[in-house]
């Protein structure tokens, strides 16, 4: 196996890995923008990933100077990762002195950082757009038609990533919502019974006895379960 093909099988192992324990997203992205210079030959890398209201932040960059015209873009509202997540699709700008018209202040920025030509491409799983990734050249047209296949598949993989990581958070915290909520209706049954025994009085009309003392005393109907079983609670007939 070629030192490339190894490198490429690592890369793609290391961005699919989002099972483990102590999974750092910052860590996580910080490799991808690593490996895409390391496999593309581009001089460097950046990411922007949107938040839930969908406003990028830079995350990610290859080194300072890109994590700065990353930014540079974020506050100019002007740049080709911008413009990437926005359309959901690849943006190429393979010389970087035609862009004065698209974005003057970035690519005149871009050019003083030494850059000439920019690709950003979506990271995009069907739909949903999650944030872009840009590479910055050094000289003009610097990726070709396979290394622009490359990128994307990193970009596509390291998305499923994310995704996958976010979807088993989500789930973590539904299950975690879900068992709160069992554990509620423990309390609150045990919470009936024991009041129906008290009261001498049926479990429904036991629930209605809690329901409006926990209304008449401004408090949650799952506290004042909790206070008749450890008898902190005393609600007389």
């Amino acid at each position: 196996m070629t030192d490339l093909a190894a490198d490429l099988r690592e890369t793609f192992v290391q961005l699919a890995d989002t099972l483990v324990d102590d999974f750092d997203l910052v860590e996580f992205l910080d490799l991808l923008a690593f490996r895409c210079v390391g496999l593309l030959g581009v001089r460097a890398a950046g990411l922007l990933l949107a938040d839930a209201r969908g406003t990028l932040t830079m995350v990610a960059a290859s080194d300072e100077k890109t994590r700065l015209l990353e930014l540079f873009q974020l506050r100019n509202s002007e740049g080709p990762c911008l413009d990437c997540y926005r359309g959901a699709e690849p943006v190429l700008c393979p010389d970087l002195t035609r862009a004065s018209e698209s974005w003057p202040k970035f690519s005149r920025e871009a050019e003083n950082a030494g850059f000439r030509s920019v690709y950003a491409l979506p990271m995009r799983l069907r739909e949903e757009v999650i944030g872009a990734l840009s590479l910055f050249g050094t000289r003009p047209a610097s990726l070709d038609r396979n290394g622009l296949r490359l990128a994307q598949a990193l970009a596509d993989v390291a998305t499923i990533g994310i995704l996958h990581h976010r979807s088993l958070q989500r789930q973590e915290i539904i299950t975690a919502q879900l068992q709160t909520a069992l554990n509620s209706r423990v309390t609150i049954e045990q919470a009936k019974g024991v009041l129906a025994e008290r009261l001498r009085i049926s479990v429904d009309d036991a629930f209605g006895v809690l329901r409006a003392y926990a209304r008449s005393n401004n408090r949650k109907i799952l506290a004042v379960a909790a206070g008749i079983i450890d008898r902190t609670v005393d609600i007389r007939p």
